[in-house]
């Protein structure tokens, strides 16, 4: 991390500005916080700790699934709708090892990413991908460790929300991207892997949980179909939420049965909202 990417940052103890003096980020008040050797800052509050983030079994499968290509559809899609000018700041809440925030930096040099995860090990990953992001530990349901109106965009992938502070950190004119799965995304593995299945009601939450906030400016559906060998298709239960319930060498016995390759439905909705204070 340096200096430049921590300036968007906010000391969680006193809400001032925190600037970086070597590996030590600093408020006027006096706190203190040190880059953890693998390069991100610790600023989970402290009532936060204790709070189950992505283990590391969970973020290695993701880095491995994310590299294969197989979602780079959403992230094309999420470079699509960024619209961002050559200084902008973005914020991805839930970052995991922040294959989408690098790639919605695309190649602008000046550009600053801030990956804000709960998960120290996908902190760790995070702050190794791409010079121009900083990576943060933090608890996406308190307040976010960002300056008000600091950032041009902020993305939202398969994650946490607080419009609330969503809506703060965004600058007047910015905007937010969420991306949310549709009934049938992975719907080839639902029941025969007994992953958790998506919420019938997951449109209508997302729509309460922004509405008071957040005006939605447009949606776009993104649907393919993904060639996954047995591997693949491991490494993507394994860095789901639905990795924490299945027994492995049951999951192991299931996906045996598969068809090699499995044809396995990617189906999302990214969606475009505006902060109501910028209209």
């Amino acid at each position: 991390m340096d200096a430049d990417v921590a300036a968007v940052l906010r000391c969680p103890a006193c809400r001032n500005a925190l600037s970086l003096h070597d590996r030590t980020a600093r408020c006027p008040s006096g706190h203190t916080y040190d880059l953890a050797k693998q390069g991100y800052l610790n600023l989970l509050p402290s009532a936060s700790n204790g709070i189950e983030g992505d283990s590391a079994g969970m973020v290695g499968a993701r880095t491995v699934f994310l590299g294969s290509g197989h979602y780079a559809p959403i992230r094309d899609a999420l470079i699509l709708h960024a619209d961002l000018g050559e200084n902008d700041v973005v914020v991805e809440v839930g970052a995991g090892t922040g294959y989408y925030l690098a790639g919605v930096l695309g190649l602008a040099p000046q550009r600053r990413g801030i990956a804000l995860d709960v998960s120290k090990y996908a902190a760790r990953r995070a702050a190794k991908v791409d010079p121009r992001i900083g990576s943060v530990v933090c608890d996406a349901w308190r307040e976010l460790p960002l300056l008000d109106d600091s950032a041009q965009l902020m993305l939202n992938v398969f994650a946490p929300r607080n419009a609330a502070e969503m809506a703060r950190v965004l600058a007047p004119d910015g905007r937010l991207l969420v991306v949310t799965p549709n009934q049938n995304h992975l719907a080839e593995l639902i029941d025969v892997l007994g992953m958790v299945s998506v919420d019938e009601e997951k449109e209508r939450r997302l729509q309460e949980s922004l509405a008071g906030e957040f005006d939605r400016a447009g949606n776009e559906v993104i649907e393919e179909s993904m060639r996954l060998d047995r591997s693949a298709v491991e490494q993507l239960v394994l860095m789901t939420p639905s990795a924490r319930h299945l027994n492995y060498r049951e999951l192991l016995q299931r996906i045996a049965v598969l068809p090699e390759p499995a044809m396995v439905t990617l189906s999302v909705t990214l969606s475009t909202w505006r902060p109501r204070r910028g209209r």
